[in-house]
């Protein structure tokens, strides 16, 4: 019974060490919990057979980890859970718009500084000088730049 035990946990303390490293890299808790499970494992190793059984253990734990690291980074488990797809346009790079500085419109989102503006009843990304401005607030051209169009509140 002891052995399945030591088995169990050490199998689940390398499952879940590479799953940190390889599914959920960042989250540290799985890490951290395999680690305590592979960690445990070993002190029962000690506990119930002795220096000799529980180095045995130790090092069994030790190349069963680097096997299963070995193993999942070869076979590219990984590849099926990144993004494999870039993003190489820009919002406004598909429009031909035509707006001058002063024109006025109204903000589809809020701007942080980056958000969405209406403009002759077409949508186009805006940018603030850097502050925030709601929803729904009347906003005016203050250059443009490339694609880039730079924007202000209208003050009443």
């Amino acid at each position: 019974m002891e052995w399945l035990i030591i088995i169990g946990l050490m199998l689940l303390g390398t499952f879940l060490i590479v799953a940190e490293i390889i599914f959920v890299p960042g989250t540290t808790v799985v890490g951290i919990l395999g680690f305590i499970f592979s960690a445990y494992c070993i002190y029962l190793g000690y506990d119930y057979f002795g220096a000799t059984t529980g180095t045995l253990i130790l090092l069994g734990g030790l190349f069963l980890n680097v096997i299963a690291l070995i193993f999942a980074f070869k076979g590219r488990s990984w590849e099926r859970f990144s993004l494999k797809g870039t993003m190489t346009g820009k919002y406004n790079d598909d429009y031909k718009f035509e707006l001058n500085t002063g024109d006025k419109g109204m903000t589809v989102s809020s701007l942080k500084p980056v958000g969405k503006a209406i403009f002759n009843d077409q949508e186009i990304e805006v940018r603030s000088n850097g502050g925030f401005i709601g929803e729904n607030v009347e906003i005016e051209v203050l250059r443009i730049e490339s694609s880039k169009i730079f924007v202000q509140p209208v003050n009443n």
